[in-house]
């Protein structure tokens, strides 16, 4: 019994430093994304971007689209961060958010997101344009 518990024990320890050392690898970089958004109802969003990784710039194409109340059209220019990847293509994949807001003339904006890889993207920016929504959106970000 005890040489089975201290076994159990030892596979326990050594799971948790695997998984801890995992994490440890974990690494980030910055971000530049360029957003345009127009809607009636249906909204559609494209642009692109920079990932700046390891030293390394990266291009990358974004697309999205929102469902909900969605009236008008705006720009948004994003920086920020991006953590938890381990290489570059960590970025590319489905962003979801359900948000709400106006823009007439400049504002302000602020989100974090996360896709399916376990990126977190932390984004502020300076929208211009005139619109109003309350909408589901997705956002695709991929590597060019």
């Amino acid at each position: 019994m005890r040489i089975s518990s201290g076994f159990r024990t030892a596979a326990i320890a050594l799971a948790a430093l695997v998984a801890t050392s995992v994490a440890a690898f974990a690494d980030s970089g910055q971000i530049h994304i360029r957003i345009v958004k127009a809607g009636f109802v249906i909204g559609g969003s494209g642009g692109s971007g920079t990932l700046t990784f390891n030293g390394r710039k990266y291009p990358l194409s974004v697309g999205g689209i929102s469902y909900g109340f969605t009236f008008g059209a705006s720009e948004t220019n994003f920086y920020g961060r991006v953590t938890n990847i381990r290489r570059p293509s960590d970025v590319a994949g489905v962003y979801g958010q359900a948000g709400a807001g106006a823009a007439l003339g400049v504002g302000a904006q602020g989100v974090v997101l996360t896709n399916q890889n376990g990126a977190v993207l932390t984004l502020s920016g300076r929208q211009v344009g005139a619109i109003v929504s309350a909408d589901l959106s997705g956002l695709a970000l991929s590597m060019r």
